[in-house]
Protein backbone atom coordinates (compact mmCIF):
# COMPACT_ATOMS: atom_id res chain seq x y z
CA UNK A 1 0.00 0.00 0.00
CA UNK A 2 0.95 3.39 -0.89
CA UNK A 3 2.08 5.62 2.26
CA UNK A 4 2.69 9.50 2.96
CA UNK A 5 5.65 10.96 4.45
CA UNK A 6 4.21 14.02 6.58
CA UNK A 7 6.29 17.11 8.03
CA UNK A 8 5.41 18.54 11.19
CA UNK A 9 4.38 21.84 9.34
CA UNK A 10 0.92 20.40 8.33
CA UNK A 11 0.70 18.72 11.58
CA UNK A 12 1.05 21.93 13.25
CA UNK A 13 -1.52 23.61 10.91
CA UNK A 14 -3.49 21.26 11.53
CA UNK A 15 -4.39 22.17 15.40
CA UNK A 16 -3.45 25.30 14.79
CA UNK A 17 -6.66 27.25 12.72
CA UNK A 18 -4.69 30.53 12.62
CA UNK A 19 -2.13 28.58 10.56
CA UNK A 20 -1.84 30.20 6.81
CA UNK A 21 -2.04 26.41 6.04
CA UNK A 22 -4.99 25.27 7.95
CA UNK A 23 -7.70 25.25 5.47
CA UNK A 24 -5.03 23.49 2.90
CA UNK A 25 -3.81 20.69 5.57
CA UNK A 26 -7.97 20.19 6.38
CA UNK A 27 -8.85 19.55 3.10
CA UNK A 28 -5.47 17.11 1.99
CA UNK A 29 -6.84 14.73 5.10
CA UNK A 30 -10.33 15.08 4.04
CA UNK A 31 -8.98 13.82 0.10
CA UNK A 32 -6.01 11.47 1.82
CA UNK A 33 -6.41 7.84 1.70
CA UNK A 34 -3.20 6.37 2.04
CA UNK A 35 -1.93 6.01 5.83
CA UNK A 36 0.37 8.97 6.86
CA UNK A 37 3.92 8.29 7.97
CA UNK A 38 6.45 10.30 10.30
CA UNK A 39 9.45 10.36 12.65
CA UNK A 40 8.93 10.99 16.90
CA UNK A 41 10.92 14.01 15.45
CA UNK A 42 8.46 15.66 13.64
CA UNK A 43 5.58 15.07 16.63
CA UNK A 44 7.80 16.27 19.04
CA UNK A 45 8.56 19.30 16.76
CA UNK A 46 4.96 19.55 16.45
CA UNK A 47 3.97 19.17 20.01
CA UNK A 48 6.87 22.00 20.79
CA UNK A 49 5.84 24.63 18.24
CA UNK A 50 1.90 24.03 19.45
CA UNK A 51 3.03 25.06 22.81
CA UNK A 52 1.37 28.47 22.75
CA UNK A 53 -1.96 26.19 23.55
CA UNK A 54 -2.32 23.84 26.23
CA UNK A 55 -5.24 22.21 24.30
CA UNK A 56 -4.12 22.33 21.01
CA UNK A 57 -1.40 19.90 22.12
CA UNK A 58 -3.69 17.38 23.84
CA UNK A 59 -5.43 17.04 20.79
CA UNK A 60 -2.47 16.58 19.02
CA UNK A 61 -1.74 13.71 21.27
CA UNK A 62 -5.30 12.54 20.86
CA UNK A 63 -5.12 12.54 17.27
CA UNK A 64 -1.90 10.42 16.91
CA UNK A 65 -2.97 8.05 19.61
CA UNK A 66 -5.99 7.33 17.54
CA UNK A 67 -3.78 6.37 14.56
CA UNK A 68 -3.91 9.96 12.93
CA UNK A 69 -0.11 8.64 11.63
CA UNK A 70 2.35 6.26 11.68
CA UNK A 71 5.52 6.79 13.89
CA UNK A 72 8.02 4.69 12.78
CA UNK A 73 12.11 4.61 14.80
CA UNK A 74 14.81 5.74 14.21
CA UNK A 75 17.34 3.90 16.13
CA UNK A 76 21.24 4.25 17.10
CA UNK A 77 22.16 2.23 14.16
CA UNK A 78 20.50 5.11 11.64
CA UNK A 79 22.11 8.27 13.31
CA UNK A 80 25.21 7.68 11.12
CA UNK A 81 22.99 8.02 7.51
CA UNK A 82 21.67 10.93 9.55
CA UNK A 83 24.73 13.05 10.07
CA UNK A 84 25.59 12.06 6.07
CA UNK A 85 22.37 13.33 5.60
CA UNK A 86 22.57 16.48 7.32
CA UNK A 87 26.65 17.02 6.28
CA UNK A 88 25.07 17.17 2.62
CA UNK A 89 22.67 19.27 3.21
CA UNK A 90 24.58 21.79 6.13
CA UNK A 91 24.34 24.68 3.54
CA UNK A 92 20.06 24.52 4.41
CA UNK A 93 20.71 23.72 6.73
CA UNK A 94 18.75 20.51 7.43
CA UNK A 95 17.44 20.34 11.06
CA UNK A 96 16.98 16.91 12.34
CA UNK A 97 13.05 16.20 11.90
CA UNK A 98 13.76 16.66 8.07
CA UNK A 99 16.65 14.58 8.31
CA UNK A 100 15.01 11.43 9.48
CA UNK A 101 12.05 12.21 6.76
CA UNK A 102 14.52 11.94 4.42
CA UNK A 103 15.61 8.59 6.53
CA UNK A 104 12.64 6.94 6.30
CA UNK A 105 12.08 8.09 2.83
CA UNK A 106 14.94 5.79 1.61
CA UNK A 107 14.30 3.09 4.01
CA UNK A 108 9.97 3.03 3.44
CA UNK A 109 10.73 3.35 -0.09
CA UNK A 110 8.55 6.53 0.11
CA UNK A 111 8.57 9.69 -2.42
CA UNK A 112 5.58 11.65 -1.77
CA UNK A 113 5.57 13.80 1.44
CA UNK A 114 2.87 16.53 2.80
CA UNK A 115 4.94 19.75 3.91
CA UNK A 116 4.91 23.37 3.63
CA UNK A 117 8.84 23.14 3.49
CA UNK A 118 10.34 23.61 -0.08
CA UNK A 119 14.32 22.44 1.15
CA UNK A 120 11.97 19.10 0.22
CA UNK A 121 12.17 20.07 -3.42
CA UNK A 122 16.03 20.14 -2.67
CA UNK A 123 16.47 16.88 -0.68
CA UNK A 124 17.01 13.47 -2.93
CA UNK A 125 16.17 10.18 -1.93
CA UNK A 126 18.91 7.77 -2.11
CA UNK A 127 20.68 10.90 -3.41
CA UNK A 128 19.11 10.97 -7.09
CA UNK A 129 15.07 10.61 -6.50
CA UNK A 130 12.94 13.70 -5.92
CA UNK A 131 10.49 13.97 -3.47
CA UNK A 132 6.25 14.64 -4.60
CA UNK A 133 5.66 17.42 -2.70
CA UNK A 134 2.29 17.31 -1.76
CA UNK A 135 0.46 21.24 0.04
CA UNK A 136 3.17 23.26 -0.95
Amino acid sequence: MRKILIDSGPLIALFDASDEYYDKTVQFLKENTFPLVTAIASITEALHLLDFNRNAQLDFLEWVSRGGVEIHDIKNRDFSRLKELTKKYQNLPMGFADSCLVYLAEKLDINTIATIDQDFTIYRIKGRKKFKVLLF
